[in-house]
């Protein structure tokens, strides 16, 4: 790695209780006037186009015209102060990086239209999409690769002011070990693989983002973390344990901190639970989704989500009408109105009582919730940094952490059926049985994974 990879082993925060939203150790200013964690919450609205749209470049520049100038005009009709736009990319805008680039030059003029005549603070952020995926056998590092660099590259050159990604590192490896309930490969796809890419990409990303003086902002363990988040379901679902899910998502926070070991600085992406944790490591500001995300999928935490946001999001929306307006225009204001909630709590000192009732609302609904309530998150965090030198032993100590939360929660208000207390069990057996050597980990997997055709060791340097 270069000289750039750092690694964390203490905490930004010195206790749990100084965590809040609209505020970050290390606060960003960027975009048009805007600042974040710096004493306020803002909504970011994020938005697909409509299929439709995708069929030609002229089609989806006015789609994103469209959404940009609606969101806008929502914001100052309300009276809302600030507004952060996410894109994400669909396939054609990065695999065609022109495309990207005129779709974030005409949304940044957009922009700089309204924040000239209202005053209306924002910032743009663009995700391309990780074209990897489909060839991650063959492509991690080839071809496709080069052209994601060239999206970033254009859209950052074109009016992007923070970059992210949803990286697929690992995934391949994952979805063939969480069906087969192995918590070694598990912990292997998230904490080794998934830490290696999410360093590989970040180091080129943040050269990129310094090269355009624009914000190297963060990633997300989407591809895995929230699949198990999905596949676990709600109350009433039995297809993966609750238990699995959230061993996924402790996992998952050191593979999302290995971007700001390699550059970035935050906000980071809405779509990463585990970014309460990261926070309490690293400091830095993060977006959240939670209640707002219903409109693309269902969750757990919908308040919960709230206590220590920076920027507070919908996840992705498709643009249509509604009643009320477009789709974006609504999920704007929607998320506003809880971001007017949080300011005036802030301003009015009691911000630290909001963050409270947002978390226990949630707390002990469900297990996934309980080990990211704020307390509970920066105890993963503890964990994460004792051996922070190590991408094996931090992965492993947070899965076994969030495990010895659960177990203490089960004893007292949270829950369990005896399918999940027999899941924990299991999860704590297996977790402790596994060695304490990284070399030795790596090279049993390895092993494990040499018959795998959608899996090559060279694409992670082994």
């Amino acid at each position: 790695m270069g000289l750039s990879l750092k690694r964390y082993n203490k905490m930004a925060y010195d206790d749990f209780e100084d965590m809040v939203f609209g505020h970050s150790i290390y606060p960003i200013k960027t975009g048009f006037d805007l600042e974040i964690g710096a004493g306020y919450t803002s909504a970011e609205v994020n938005y697909a186009p409509r299929p439709a749209a995708g069929e030609s470049k002229e089609k989806l520049i006015a789609e994103y015209q469209k959404i940009t100038t609606d969101v806008l005009q929502r914001m100052v009709q309300v009276g809302f102060p600030s507004v952060v736009l996410e894109t994400e990319h669909v396939q054609q805008m990065t695999v065609n990086p022109s495309w990207g680039a005129e779709i974030a030059h005409e949304q940044k003029t957009i922009m700089e239209e309204f924040y000239d005549e209202y005053g209306i603070k924002c910032a743009l952020r663009h995700t391309p999409a990780d074209i990897r995926g489909g060839k991650e056998a063959l492509d991690l590092r080839g071809d496709s690769y080069g052209i994601l660099l060239e999206s970033f590259e254009e859209v950052a050159s074109n009016g992007a002011d923070m970059l992210s990604i949803e990286s697929l590192g690992g995934k391949s490896v994952f979805d063939s070990s969480i069906i087969r309930n192995d918590l070694s490969g598990v912990l292997f796809s998230i904490g080794i693989l998934g830490t290696l890419d999410v360093e590989f990409i970040w180091e080129d990303i943040s050269k990129i983002a310094k090269k355009h003086d624009v914000v190297a902002a963060g990633d997300t363990d989407c591809s895995q973390a929230n699949t198990a988040m999905f596949i676990a379901g709600g109350l009433l679902d039995r297809k993966l344990a609750h238990t699995l899910a959230v061993v996924a998502r402790a996992v998952s926070a050191p593979r999302s901190l290995a971007a700001y070991e390699a550059g970035a600085v935050g906000p980071g992406k809405d779509c990463g639970y585990e970014n309460t944790i990261i926070k309490a490591i690293a400091g830095v500001p993060i977006s959240q989704e939670g209640k707002g995300s219903t409109c693309a999928h269902s969750d757990v935490m919908g308040n919960l989500a709230m206590q220590c946001c920076d920027l507070w999001s919908n996840e992705s929306v498709e643009y249509r009408g509604e009643f009320g307006g477009t789709s974006v225009q609504c999920w704007g204001e929607t998320l506003s109105y809880d971001c007017s909630m949080m300011n005036t709590a802030i301003e009015a000192g009691y911000a630290k009582v909001f963050r409270d009732v947002f978390m226990v609302s949630d707390r002990y609904r469900d297990p996934q919730a309980f080990i990211l309530a704020f307390d509970n998150a920066y105890r993963i965090g503890e964990a994460i940094v004792k051996d922070g030198n190590d991408i094996y032993l931090r992965a492993k100590n947070a899965a076994i952490e969030a495990c010895n939360i659960v177990d203490e929660g089960s004893r007292g208000q949270l829950e369990l059926s005896r399918f999940e207390k027999a899941s924990l069990a299991k999860a704590i057996k297996s977790l402790h049985s596994l060695t304490d050597e990284k070399d030795v980990f790596i090279e049993e997997n390895l092993n494990k994974l040499s018959t795998m055709e959608s899996f090559r060791s060279e694409n992670y340097g082994y």
